[in-house]
């Protein structure tokens, strides 16, 4: 049975330059089957090689020995409550040297819409007004205040805030009306070289709904600056070759023979 997610609803103001204060998350791009998605490390940043249509997990694990607060943000939107994203946001609480899946944005507490890569006018960011700035995945972490020994106050009740069944219902109908008028342009206007295509942004979709359940929990930060910051960039793998950071293929440097018989043979 995966492990039930705990949400932290509590909000504060965030100063604009976090604190690095050491390693206390990782974050991993993993594919169904759990395997790590491949990646480069360049300038000091992280970049994953995914492809259109690849459904996608983050793999978030606590490193430290006490309870972290995990805001993800996933193309610069928050994966629970769909919000441009911001670390003063909610976001998922991992007891120590936990290791949880987030396997899509957030519906309810009992159910995801799974992630995928995708073209940059599918995606999730894109398709709710705001494609600046796909291609990146963001986790803001927090300490904890060390709890008191009264007991704690009951959980935060969880607010869907207008992005739950009722209104993906809405922008489901939306979208569908704009691929029907899509799918009914020229092919002239469809088509695209293979250039052009991998020089396209990638995005995440908004996938199939899955049982995904989580609980709620009560998180108060240590301070309002992230303790640590992650970031994971991704693209197309010829994208990242293109741009110089993943490294190119290495061909053989074999000078071709003018003459390397002496008779012609007969042809295959």
């Amino acid at each position: 049975m995966p492990a039930r997610l705990s949400l932290a609803l509590a909000a504060l103001l965030v100063a604009t330059a976090p604190a690095h204060a050491g390693p206390l998350v990782d974050v991993t791009v993993v594919d169904p089957a759990g395997n790590a998605f491949a990646q480069t490390r360049f300038r000091g940043d992280s970049y994953v090689a995914g492809e259109p249509g690849a459904a996608y997990t983050l793999r978030v694990a606590n490193r430290s020995g006490e309870r972290v607060l995990v805001v993800l943000s996933v193309d610069g939107v928050n994966v629970i409550n769909g919000r441009t994203a911001s670390p003063s946001q909610q976001g998922y609480v991992l007891a120590p040297w936990q290791q949880v899946d987030v396997r899509g944005w957030r519906k309810s507490l009992e159910e995801t819409a799974g992630f995928y890569f995708t073209e940059l006018p599918d995606s999730y960011a894109a398709r709710t007004g705001r494609p600046l700035d796909v291609g990146v995945i963001g986790a803001a972490v927090f300490r904890e205040v060390p709890p008191p020994s009264i007991t704690a106050s009951p959980p935060v009740a969880f607010e869907d805030r207008g992005y739950g069944e009722h209104g993906d219902t809405a922008k489901r109908a939306a979208n569908a009306g704009a691929r029907r008028e899509r799918s009914q342009a020229p092919m002239a206007q469809q088509s695209q070289s293979s250039a052009d295509a991998a020089a396209a942004p990638l995005g995440t979709g908004h996938g199939e709904r899955r049982y995904d359940p989580a609980s709620t929990t009560v998180f108060q930060r240590a301070s309002s600056r992230p303790d640590e910051i992650v970031r994971v960039f991704y693209d197309r793998h010829e994208s990242l070759v293109a741009r110089g950071i993943w490294p190119a293929p290495h061909y053989s440097q074999r000078v071709p023979r003018a003459f390397p018989g002496s008779f012609t043979p007969d042809p295959w």
